[in-house]
């Protein structure tokens, strides 16, 4: 086992806010669950219907174990001073597979870039007080087809593992998709690969 692809990372539990004023401006910040990139648009999308007036929409993601994969976006504010500090927050508190987004609403006074990255910053930062944070263990996946005859040793085995099947889909030629945590995973594989008949291909 390679003991790396046992440490857990650090995301949410579900979806949170907070708000932060300065001078005059509201800034709502929300937190996501991230699956994978398609999610932000679909996130995005949902704020600018619930905040349709709204001057700014800036945002940041994390995703990957060690949060390896990320974009921040100023949506218009000065360079820096929006996406990055949301960005920022994310980091300081080591989350990953999640993403920020402050909505602005201007209140007449500017705030300056010092006063604009504390804004985005604290702002995401308030939502992130109200999230349950959670300890996730690094998953693979694989695809498993085998005949219907050895139905009963497949999901034997998989009890035996503690994994409950995606996707099944008994028919004369079942197939099922398997999610466990990386440092398991193989041990399993191997393990139904045992059984006749049966066919483990992982999933990238």
């Amino acid at each position: 086992m390679n003991l790396e692809e046992d440490h857990p990372y650090l995301t949410i539990e579900e979806p949170s806010e907070g708000l932060f004023k300065a001078k005059g401006s509201k800034h709502f910040g929300y937190i996501f669950p991230l699956a994978n990139v398609d999610e932000v648009k679909t996130h995005l999308d949902a704020l600018r219907l619930l905040h349709p007036s709204a001057g700014h929409h800036a945002f940041a993601y994390r995703l990957g174990e060690q949060g390896e994969q990320w974009r921040s976006f100023d949506d218009g504010e000065p360079n820096n001073t929006a996406g990055p500090p949301i960005l920022g927050a994310l980091r300081s508190h080591n989350l990953t597979h999640c993403m920020g987004v402050v909505v602005r609403y201007f209140g007449g006074t500017k705030l300056g870039v010092g006063g604009l990255i504390e804004a985005y910053r604290e702002a995401v930062n308030e939502a992130i007080l109200h999230a349950v944070v959670i300890e996730q263990y690094p998953v693979a996946a694989m695809t498993v087809v085998f005949p219907y005859a050895q139905l009963g040793p497949v999901m034997s085995m998989l009890k035996r593992h503690q994994v409950t099947p995606l996707h099944p889909d008994f028919q004369l030629t079942c197939t099922m998709q398997i999610e466990s945590r990386k440092s398991t995973i193989h041990n399993l594989k191997e393990a139904l690969a045992r059984i006749p008949e049966v066919l483990v291909t992982p999933l990238e």
